[in-house]
This record gives structure tokens, C-alpha cells and sequence, in this order.
């Protein structure tokens, strides 16, 4: 199989590096890496020429969707691609694993797999210890078989070309900047052509770097609009939008009686009140938080 690694890339450029770096170390190495960055200073292009893997800088406007528009129009022909974070590190074996995976299960058409540790959740890991984690996971032998899930976890997923070809699939480019919930939006339109899975031999970490992050008063804008635009769009339930819009609510609702250093939950419900205001006046839109 061809395999092509797609990276996203916006403000990052030391942690960028030293992913491309990483992922010269794969058992199998992927044919090629596409990176389209947000900025021209975001890619340290020199020493990029220098690693053992062709990569190829790609030209696109600023905003995860179109980014990722950018690479996929710009990759040719693949029989495997996968989209990394910029800030994920899989485990050696990761690409090996998704060929083995993607040629012994002809149906699956996207895969995700087991996050080790998720520094989105909190402070953020570094790469040090994102490295030690997966040199202490290196032994450990995944023979879970894989489970369906509802999409792939956008920091890491892998597709077969062959799928997102067959009807042109591109990423919703209305969801715009970090393009929240995109990953949901383009698993489904997929999951028409065969299985979404989540595979434990697909290991990894996602730093979950603070740089290049969307402000809180944005973030929160799109907690409510990308979820009920999706919704009105067709590509999830009604009750998938309101369970997930639910909970961050709440959480931001909480977090703004008890601030929180590292999250502002306070811009966040400020942007989830102006969302649900532009609802009532019939003008809420994803590309509203440009404004804001």
C-alpha cells in the first residue's frame, strides 16, 4: 500500500519538527508526508529537506478545513491516508498496523485508534514525556479486535483514498479556523461507503499543545453553532447536537464559578450565550466567530 501522512499546521513550528521527525522512526516508514501550514514561518522547510521521507509544503488559506482541502487536493493517487495533528506521536508500529489493519478488513474505510495520553485535557505534555510514554507502552501487544465508532478522533485517523475519492469528500470549509467537530462532519459523510472503527493497535499520544489554539470567546461560539449546523445540514441527529452542546455548557458554566488557568470557560459560556442569541435573531452561522 501507498501511504501518505497529511499534517495541518498552524503556530507551531518547533513541535512540528520534531512530529516529522518522529515520524522518520516508523517500523514503516510512510511514501510521503504533506504538510500545509497556516503560515509560511510555520515550517522549518530547511531542515524538513533533510529528513529521509519526502516532504511536500503545501499552500493553503489559514483554517484547519481548508488546510486539509489543500492536502488532499494536492496528494495524487494513495491507497492509505492519514491525517496526524501536528502534536501527535504515534507509536512506532502505527502505520504498520493501519496497513495491516486496512488490508485485512476490506469494508473499513476509517480508522482511529487508542490515545495514551491526551494532554488536551489539561496542561499540555511535552515531547519528552510523550516519547517515555510510548517507549513504556512499546511492549505492550494490542489484540483487541475493532470496535465501530460514531468517527474518528481528528488528531489521528486514517482513511482509505479510495473512499474519499469515490464522491470527491472534502472537509466543510464553514467550519472555519480550528473547525470544530469537522472530523464528525467528514467521518459521516464516509461512513456511506463502509465501516468507521477505533483500533487498539493504533497507538498513540496527542500532546494537546496550548499554541495555535482558538480563543476561548471563538471556542464557544462554535460549542453551539457547528453542532446545530451540522444538524441542519444532515450529517448528525438532533440529539447528538444537543447532548454535546449540553455538556460543554455545563462544563463552562462550572468552570466560570471556578476559573481554571489553563481553559478560559468564561469566554467560552460568553461565546455560547452570543450563539444562542444569533439563533433567536435567525442569523447563527459557523462563520460568525470571525467576527468575534
Amino acid at each position: 500500500m501507498k501511504i501518505v501522512v497529511g499534517i495541518a499546521t498552524a503556530g507551531r513550528r518547533e513541535i512540528l519538527s520534531q512530529t516529522l521527525l518522529h515520524l522518520t522512526r516508523q517500523d514503516r516508514r510512510p511514501d510521503a508526508i504533506f504538510v500545509c501550514p497556516s503560515a509560511s514561518d510555520d515550517v522549518d522547510e530547511a531542515f524538513a529537506r533533510t529528513l529521509p521521507v519526502p516532504v511536500t509544503i503545501v499552500a493553503g488559506e489559514r483554517g484547519l478545513t481548508k488546510q486539509r482541502n489543500a492536502i488532499l487536493a494536492s496528494i495524487g493517487t494513495s491507497d492509505l491516508l492519514v491525517f496526524f495533528d501536528d502534536d501527535f506521536l504515534p507509536r512506532s508500529d502505527f502505520l504498520a498496523q493501519a496497513e495491516k489493519l486496512f488490508r485485512s478488513e476490506p469494508d473499513i474505510v476509517v480508522a482511529t485508534g487508542l490515545v495514551l495520553a491526551d494532554g488536551i485535557h489539561g496542561p499540555g505534555i511535552s515531547v519528552a514525556d510523550g516519547l517515555e510514554i510510548l517507549r513504556r507502552d512499546g511492549g505492550t501487544t494490542a489484540g483487541s479486535p475493532p470496535t465501530p465508532v460514531y468517527n474518528a478522533y481528528g488528531c489521528n485517523m486514517v482513511f482509505r483514498f479510495g473512499a474519499v475519492q469515490a464522491d470527491g469528500t472534502r472537509f466543510d470549509e464553514r467550519l472555519p479556523l480550528y473547525g470544530w467537530q469537522e472530523d464528525v462532519d467528514f467521518c459521516r459523510r464516509l461512513s456511506q461507503r463502509g465501516r468507521i472503527v477505533k483500533s487498539d493497535a493504533l497507538r498513540g499520544v496527542h500532546l494537546g499543545n496550548k499554541r495555535g489554539r482558538t480563543s476561548g470567546l471563538r471556542f464557544g461560539y462554535s460549542q453551539v453553532a457547528n453542532p446545530l449546523y451540522l444538524f441542519r445540514k444532515g450529517t448528525v441527529s438532533l440529539k447528538w447536537a444537543l447532548r454535546l452542546m449540553g455538556g460543554n455548557i455545563a462544563a463552562n458554566l462550572a468552570g466560570s464559578l471556578k476559573p481554571q488557568g489553563l481553559v478560559d470557560r468564561r469566554g467560552r459560556l460568553k461565546g455560547n450565550v452570543i450563539a444562542f442569541l444569533d439563533l433567536l435573531r435567525g442569523r447563527m452561522d459557523p462563520l460568525r466567530m470571525l467576527e468575534l
